[in-house]
């Protein structure tokens, strides 16, 4: 039996989580893939440890503005195809996506835009959610198993924030945003961590300003989705509250096959 585990985690700068011993971090914790967001590095910038992590094939899609966005996955089997961006541009110069094919799944390490800042941001957001879900679905016609990690920037339910009233008028909780998460269920795809754990208080995101991580106030926005054809396969969920280093926390699953 073959054992996949598949962490995803938004690092805030994977410079700054070098000086934080993200490599040793990595040897010790061992997944067989890891997709990060927000590395905020260029190539050029890319420090040598990290564009050749012992173990690991690494793929880069930074964006075009420096120190902004960006996805890596490290994997240690080597993607029978790997694709960067949605082919649109004005998506693809943020470089929030890396699409990686393997034989078992395709994996889409996603960086969700942002939607807090304006309303012209929120429309971008909600153009990306629906591009992105229609570049899912097309996959699955032509029969392709999918694990869609990443950090949504949207909690899903009342039960994914400490403080779901509070948050109603803010993006990362509106009934648009969490209407499209209902629609990604709603075309076959399950939440992974929920599919095994049904309590509250878990969270991958607490707000660093006012030590809300101390106190557990959190929202959980960082997700593993998997097709329904891959829940079968599916062995367990996690999140890895107790990892620190950034204002989010790993999430992972495992696969078995």
């Amino acid at each position: 039996m073959k054992k996949v585990t598949i962490l995803s985690w938004n690092v805030n700068g994977i410079r700054s989580m070098l000086k934080k011993n993200f490599l040793t971090w990595l040897k010790e914790t061992s997944p067989d893939i890891i997709g990060l967001q927000e590395t905020k590095v260029s190539l050029t910038d890319l420090p040598p440890e990290l564009k050749y992590p012992d173990g690991y094939h690494p793929y880069w899609n930074p964006g075009k503005r420096p120190g902004y966005s960006g996805v890596a996955t490290l994997s240690k089997e080597k993607p029978l195809s790997v694709k960067a961006g949605f082919d649109i541009p004005r998506f693809d110069d943020e470089g929030r996506v890396l699409e990686t094919e393997f034989p078992e799944f395709t994996l889409f390490n996603i960086y969700f835009p942002n939607g807090k800042m304006s309303q012209e941001r929120l429309d971008f957001k909600m153009d990306f959610y629906d591009e992105a879900l229609r570049i899912f679905m097309k996959l699955r016609k032509k029969g392709k198993k999918l694990v869609i990690c990443g950090d949504i920037n949207t909690a899903h339910k009342p039960i994914d924030l400490a403080r779901p009233k509070n948050n109603e008028n803010i993006s990362g909780f509106l009934p648009i945003e969490r209407a499209w998460m209902d629609k990604l269920v709603g075309h076959g795809f399950v939440d992974s961590f929920r599919h095994f754990h049904p309590e509250p208080d878990q969270y991958s995101w607490w707000d660093m300003k006012s030590g809300a991580r101390e106190r557990n106030v959190g929202w959980r926005i960082d997700y593993h989705f998997i097709s329904q054809d891959l829940q079968p396969h599916l062995d367990d969920a996690f999140i890895m509250k107790d990892v620190m280093g950034s204002d989010h926390c790993p999430v992972g699953i495992i696969l078995k096959f």
